[in-house]
């Protein structure tokens, strides 16, 4: 029996499964529960045989609606004496008696539709994971190459910018590598999405001119001699500031850097009108130094770092070659390990990657329609032998599933855990 309570008013489903008993109601028996007339503390105030013409019964109480609302009667419950009445707006909506449609999940519709995603999902898992293993990929990690091997204290050899910090790294060409080849710089242990970080900046100064001055949640990077900084904020102060020139069989490779943002972010994040002020201009320098002659619009390595991470572990854009490179070539890269990173213990890397239709080298995304789809097979396969071997346990179960108790009994069935129904009328 399932009953639920608002106030004093009490409503109970059908009780389907006491008919031929004799009931007894009075302060617990109204509660739902046949009283034993053995026990000393047991009250009755009154006996009442079941009407076998009877459909519904509840307690003691007979009916022949059984979806009418009832509520017990004064002087019963958890004590005596008149009850107030305390019912609620009596709407469909409030007694959760809107109509409503639910699908009728049966065997088959159920192994079609696990199918059914199995056959979508596997193809792209597939062709996902062939995109990504068409993808070539360089990846050189340099932090720790490019500091000497007599130094000992890191953190003060990257601050001495008296000591050169030029750096040559060789890389091969493990497969042939089509043109545009897409140059990127890794950081690994870079919060860039820490909330005081993020904070740091103001919109309104990148966007107009006229606002160079609004230095507000920008410390501590504000202002340099009683002077606004523009950009201000620890984010612009940051910049990334390495530097890479390559060259291949003795020639240059260019590296193209135009286009390396986001068009949205040049046209409405910065403005063509505002020009760098007093950046990097106090005792501490944190990254790139900003031409003051070119507008924000236009600085699109600040753009591309300005636009933060939200994981520890990032790339960004550096630049574009537009050479085609030939399996076991030899690229040879000028860097400079400007970049401080070994105060925090990040991770500093040089990636150079083709493209496909998907994007860059990723498997996660194939894995998981592969995952995804193979448990969909698995799931049909599995209800599938099920429904071949015992077919009418699988019925009833979804019978149970779809039509109400209160219009629906099976007569002394026992099904999972030997639940008993029965059928008046």
């Amino acid at each position: 029996m399932v009953r639920s309570t608002q106030g004093s008013h009490r409503e109970y489903a059908p009780m389907t499964d006491r008919v031929g008993s004799t009931y007894y109601y009075g302060s617990h028996v109204a509660m739902g529960a046949p009283r034993d007339l053995s026990r000393k503390d047991a009250y009755t105030s009154e006996q009442k045989k079941v009407d076998p013409t009877k459909k519904y019964i509840v307690g003691s109480w007979q009916f022949d609606k059984g979806s009418e609302k009832h509520r017990l009667p004064d002087g019963f419950g958890h004590g005596f004496g008149p009850r107030p009445i305390n019912r609620g707006v009596d709407s469909k909506f409030t007694q959760q008696e809107l109509p409503a449609c639910k699908p009728i999940l049966t065997p088959k519709w159920v192994i079609s539709v696990f199918l059914l995603v199995g056959v979508i999902f596997v193809p792209i898992g597939v062709a996902s994971l062939l995109a990504s293993n068409k993808v070539v990929e360089i990846v050189d990690r340099y932090d720790d190459a490019c500091v000497p091997s007599n130094v000992t204290n890191k953190l003060a050899y990257i601050q001495n910018s008296t000591i050169s910090k030029t750096c040559r790294r060789t890389l091969k060409v493990p497969k042939d590598m089509k043109q545009p080849i897409f140059v990127y710089y890794q950081l690994n242990n870079f919060y860039q999405n820490h909330r005081r970080y993020v904070k740091s900046r103001n919109d309104q100064q990148l966007r107009d001119a006229s606002k160079a001055n609004e230095t507000t949640l920008c410390d501590p990077e504000k202002t340099r001699d009683g002077m606004a900084i523009v950009p201000c904020g620890l984010i612009a102060w940051s910049t990334f500031n390495d530097t890479y020139t390559f060259q291949h069989n003795t020639n240059n490779l260019s590296i193209d850097k135009t286009d390396i943002s986001w068009k949205s972010d040049r046209d409405h994040k910065f403005g063509s009108d505002v020009f760098p002020k007093n950046f990097q201009k106090g005792p501490l320098i944190g990254g790139k130094t900003l031409n003051e002659s070119i507008p924000l619009s236009e600085q699109e390595d600040l753009i591309v770092w300005m636009r933060t991470a939200a994981l520890p572990t990032f790339r960004k854009l550096y630049g574009r070659i537009y050479v085609d490179l030939k399996e076991n070539d030899t690229i040879t890269v000028t860097l400079d390990n400007n970049y401080n990173t070994y105060s925090f213990d990040g991770k500093k890397s040089l990636v150079l990657s083709t493209s496909t239709w998907l994007g860059g080298k990723n498997d996660f995304l194939g894995l998981a329609y592969l995952t995804v789809g193979g448990l969909c097979f698995f799931l049909a396969f599995a209800f599938t032998l099920l429904y071949l071997i015992k077919p009418s346990a699988v019925s009833l179960k979804q019978v149970h599933s779809v039509i109400p108790l209160d219009i629906f009994f099976a007569n002394t069935l026992q099904v999972g855990s030997k639940m008993n129904y029965q059928q008046r009328g």
